[in-house]
């Protein structure tokens, strides 16, 4: 590809009129007339020969390519910030859109009480958290970072650092096993009403370890497939079958007696909990700043 000297020229105003949400407060905020800013802006659609905005009178919004061309020019954009203010000496400041994907269920007992600590610290940094617990394109589809629970990390050019071990409990209300009989090993499983996570590979089949080593997959016979593990530890907590949950899934489920561990007897099955970013290499401020304030906060003690 040839040299462009004009590759960069429009994207601020762009970015301006984006975040601030119209034309004229753009202007304003860089000292620049309206039509000077709207005219930058055609210009840059123009040469990419596409219409990054929806315009009418009262009010602008992105097209769907303006959408992806805005999530790389913002960070363009904060990147070049970044290093004039390394250059005049100055600490870096975390600032810009933060986008995060998180499990819904990790999210709400660990992410939550941790973001509104962070928001606290770095008021310039705006957060987009998604909580799903499909599977994501962190590159395609604009995401800052992940956070993702799984039982071994696939191969990756992507960096990811463990947050934390967390494991597999089977677990069963007393209301169930009482009714259907307490099984004495995953064997018996099949027998018995079960629920399972529907985003797993293969939610049908749970795998354990017995205590001689050896590894065994038990096909169980699901009542229930959800996406849901909210509602998948609802259920089980109402005595409708018999569930396997990550153990950040539970608070004092079993310390109260509510829930009762089933197979204890054989090794935990251990689940990693990581932290997934494109690369140590060029970090954003706001990146770098909530990935060590999340482990500085989970080192706590509670």
């Amino acid at each position: 590809m040839g040299f462009d000297g004009k590759l960069l020229d429009g994207i601020v105003f762009f970015t301006q009129v984006v975040n601030s949400g119209s034309f004229t407060k753009a202007a304003l905020l860089s000292g620049h007339s309206t039509s000077y800013i709207s005219k930058e802006v055609s210009k840059l659609e123009e040469r990419l020969g596409v219409r990054l905005l929806n315009r009418t009178t009262r009010s602008i919004s992105l097209t769907p390519e303006g959408s992806m061309y805005y999530q790389q020019c913002e960070q363009l954009v904060e990147d070049a910030n970044a290093a004039q203010n390394m250059l005049a000496g100055h600490q870096v400041e975390p600032q810009g859109r933060l986008r995060i994907s998180c499990p819904v269920s990790y999210g709400l007992s660990k992410i939550r009480p941790i973001l509104a600590k962070f928001m606290q610290r770095y008021p310039k940094v705006q957060v987009e958290l998604d909580l799903n617990d499909r599977k994501v394109d962190l590159v395609a589809d604009g995401w800052d970072l992940l956070i993702r629970a799984s039982m071994k990390m696939e191969d990756s050019t992507l960096v990811s650092r463990k947050i934390e071990q967390a494991y597999s409990v089977t677990v069963a209300a007393p209301s169930y096993l009482s009714k259907h009989g307490t099984p004495s090993c995953p064997t018996e499983l099949p027998a018995h009403a079960t629920m399972s996570y529907s985003n797993l590979k293969q939610p049908n089949i749970w795998h354990y370890q017995l205590t001689d080593g050896r590894g065994v997959d038990v096909t169980v016979n699901n009542r229930l497939l959800t996406n849901s593990p909210e509602m998948e530890l609802a259920l089980c907590l109402a005595g409708e079958g018999i569930t396997r949950v990550p153990s950040f899934n539970l608070t004092d489920e079993l310390q109260t007696g509510k829930l009762v561990p089933l197979f204890t007897e054989l090794p935990k099955q251990e689940i990693g909990v990581y932290v997934i970013y494109p690369s140590r290499k060029h970090m954003s401020s706001k990146v770098r700043h909530f990935i060590d304030f999340m482990f500085s906060e989970l080192a706590q003690p509670n």
